[in-house]
């Protein structure tokens, strides 16, 4: 029997994101995984095992700001021993059952140019939003409601990561409503994330059940 995922809410004050150092898309990732006990050896990183981590960053205001988490583990309660406050709970027993659910997600779009070979970013909402369809239905476990799709906005995150590369991520927010396809499949998508660039904070599935209010 596997071990319950953890889902945790961590909220940093401005104290926290000052002496953290959150800066940009690397920083906060190494922050959120700081979190953690590292579980991977190095073949296993190597051989790009998953970390077992996903987050989302909710953003925030001149107070602070509030990252949602998803771990096949326990995080510990703060950072250094006394910034930021982390507060968790196992998902509940069947809440991956049910068969329709509203969703909010922050995606990395991208296709592969058959050409040259290369990811591209797919561009314009309409586009990101086709794109979604596409992939949810052939790989995610899930149909999405055409109707009620939106994709909110569109960003480019530009920054470098630990070996000082520049990285570029295009991060796409969409939600709207689901009906789960193949369950297999979708508790796959929950648990590991959808899409590429999950390191830094893309595809985690944020879903809430819809019981009294399906789509056909």
């Amino acid at each position: 029997m596997s071990a319950p995922l953890i889902a945790s809410v961590l909220h940093l004050d401005r104290r926290a994101v000052q002496a953290l150092r959150i800066t940009d898309p690397y920083s906060l990732h190494r922050v959120v995984y700081s979190l953690y006990a590292d579980v991977r050896g190095a073949a296993e990183k190597s051989a790009s095992q998953t970390s077992g981590i996903l987050y989302a960053d909710q953003g925030g205001d001149f107070r602070g700001r509030r990252i949602l988490l998803l771990a096949n583990r326990e995080p510990a309660a703060c950072l250094d021993g006394e910034y930021g406050e982390v507060h968790s709970k196992p998902v509940p027993d069947g809440f991956l059952d049910h068969e329709h659910y509203h969703f909010k997600v922050q995606v990395n779009p991208t296709r592969r140019d058959n050409a040259s070979g290369r990811l591209l970013p797919v561009k314009g909402h309409e586009a990101v939003g086709q794109w979604f369809c596409g992939r949810a239905e052939a790989s995610w476990g899930f149909r999405v409601d055409t109707e009620h799709l939106r994709v909110e906005r569109i960003e480019v995150l530009r920054f470098t990561d630990k070996q000082r590369h520049p990285v570029t991520i295009a991060q796409a927010h969409v939600q709207g409503r689901l009906v789960v396809t193949d369950r297999d499949r979708f508790r796959l998508s929950f648990t590991q994330g959808i899409g590429r660039a999950r390191a830094f904070g893309c595809g985690l599935l944020q879903i809430v059940p819809l019981i009294d209010h399906p789509f056909a």
